[in-house]
């Protein structure tokens, strides 16, 4: 008898995967959920005077664990007796369930070691696994309205699929490989959209962090007065570093233009801070600008987002320099575009309410921020793009190449007609020469050697131009020659007698020639005559 294993499962068919993967998602959600809970449950054990019981504990992580996927929350226990709303996500926490998520997502379709065992398709996977998570969800904002901090069901209703369904997304996406869309346009504006965020959110970071710096005595008063005891300031301390990423949103806030809010009637952008802010005792809200007038030192903060758009347009320019203006204008609105929405979404879960009355409105305002982001990239990250795009087709257009000086034709022509011959008459002399000497004296003749002859004279013995001996028919062989005739059976005689008769004389003039064709090469080797026969 075979028991199934969860391997047998598995490889059973689709609906076993799918399974497994939802599996995965409520495994996730519990993780989160568990590791949340282990946090509260420690800082409710060091605390001296704890509030309430393991269910309050318990509680309380259920509602952090939904406040960081972006639900609000309800505080009913206030001093007025009146609910106040709680919708400020602390982004750091937040990492944590998003990242389980996605990778949950990502092993349903990687399958690792076991490669043979069938994966769902990407669509079935982020259904399967966003629906487990989910399932986990629903269970704790039941469970939540039971305690003293309930779940917003409008909130919770929008907030938790958006989350769950886009990290869910992005892990099937990292599993496919990180595919871009097949249209260029569309991959250059997403790589500029990622680039031109991460720019932004970092100068956010470092204007956050500058302010705070300066601020320095008014964050550490605050800090100091709030908890007595190490325990409570561990917790503030904790509180402190997840709300850091909420504070680079509110830098980039304030210097795309908008700023934020601090409560109904209260804006503060690099202009200046107007209205009366109500602003809590918090160490990261000492940071804030003072009221009055904005000076150069707060109008500085417009280079981050001038920074974060310039950058954007020069990674569109610099991907679109073969392309038509038009559709590099186009990529850059649509990175824009991009960049706006995300800046959106970053500012509604940075920003909510606080309270009630004038605390129900706390931090940038979401359209404001991503309507911002669109114009800035409009007015300065399209003209970036069509300069980079205009200097990288200086660089691309090919140089003209040196025109090449004109050749004589004919003077080509001759040489090479008259480069075989010299060679031909050059190598039959030798050769005869060197057979007639081995004939006439016994041993080898070798006319470099001979004695270089005294220039011809006139003379008595014969007429200008003529050598004495030739002119009295006296050979160096000794045999009598006619006058101004060598001997044939000299060497001299012998070695003109074998040499080849010259080629005849071509015709050069070969611009009349219709079937004259020029070259611009020579061949590589002239073809050496045949040896002279030695028997003649």
């Amino acid at each position: 008898m075979t028991h199934p294993t969860e391997y047998s499962l598995v490889q059973g068919g689709r609906s076993a995967t799918l399974a497994t993967a939802c599996v995965r998602g409520g495994v996730a959600a519990g993780l989160g959920l568990g590791a949340l809970a282990v946090l509260v449950t420690a800082a409710w054990i060091s605390s001296p005077f704890p509030d309430s019981g393991p269910g309050g504990v318990l509680h309380v992580a259920a509602g952090l664990w939904l406040l960081a996927h972006g639900v609000d929350l309800v505080r009913t226990d206030t001093l007025s007796g009146l609910p106040a709303s709680l919708g400020v996500v602390p982004m750091l926490v937040a990492v944590l369930p998003v990242w389980l998520v996605h990778r949950a997502a990502r092993d349903t379709l990687d399958p690792g070691d076991d490669s043979d065992r069938p994966r769902p398709s990407p669509s079935g996977a982020v259904a399967a696994v966003a629906g487990g998570y989910l399932l986990v969800a629903a269970v704790v904002v039941v469970y939540s309205e039971s305690g003293p901090l309930p779940a917003e069901l409008i909130s919770a209703g929008f907030w938790l699929p958006f989350v769950v369904l886009g990290a869910a997304g992005a892990g099937v996406w990292t599993a496919l490989g990180r595919p871009l869309p097949g249209q260029r346009q569309a991959a250059a504006a997403l790589r500029a959209t990622g680039l031109g965020l991460v720019t932004l959110c970092g100068g956010g970071a470092v204007l956050a962090a500058v302010s705070l710096a300066w601020h320095a005595g008014e964050a550490q008063a605050a800090f100091t007065g709030l908890a007595g005891e190490w325990s409570g300031r561990a917790a503030i301390l904790l509180l402190v570093l997840a709300l850091l990423p909420n504070a680079a949103v509110w830098g980039a806030a304030y210097g795309l233009g908008p700023g934020f809010t601090l409560g109904t009637g209260a804006l503060a952008t690099p202009l200046g801070l107007a209205g009366d802010p109500a602003v809590p005792s918090f160490p990261l809200l000492a940071a804030l600008p003072a009221e009055g007038r904005g000076t150069w030192t707060h109008w500085a903060a417009a280079a981050v987002p001038l920074a974060a758009t310039l950058v954007q347009g020069w990674r569109v320019g610099r991907t679109a320099r073969g392309w038509p203006a038009r559709d590099a204008a186009l990529t850059a609105l649509a990175a824009a575009w991009g960049c706006g929405a995300v800046v959106a979404v970053l500012a509604a879960a940075a920003g909510g309410p606080l309270g009630s009355g004038r605390l129900s409105a706390f931090g940038p305002v979401w359209w404001q921020a991503g309507a911002a982001t669109v114009l800035w990239g409009a007015c300065v990250g399209v003209p970036m793009t069509l300069a980079v795009r205009a200097w990288g087709r200086r660089a691309l257009r090919p140089k003209p190449l040196p025109v090449p000086a004109p050749t004589n034709v004919n003077a080509n022509a001759t040489a090479s007609a008259t480069t075989p011959a010299t060679a031909s008459v050059g190598a039959g002399a030798g050769a005869g020469t060197g057979a007639g000497a081995g004939a006439g004296f016994g041993e080898p003749f070798d006319l470099e050697a001979q004695p270089e002859a005294a220039p011809a004279t006139p003379s008595d013995d014969g007429p200008p131009g003529v050598t004495p001996g030739v002119a009295r028919g006296v050979t160096p062989g000794g045999g009598q020659a006619s006058a101004g005739k060598p001997d044939p059976g000299t060497p001299v005689a012998r070695a003109k007698a074998a040499a080849p008769a010259p080629p005849p004389a071509l015709d050069l003039d070969l611009d009349d020639d219709p079937g004259y064709e020029p070259y611009d090469y020579l061949p590589a080797a002239w073809e050496s005559s045949p040896p002279p026969d030695p028997k003649v």
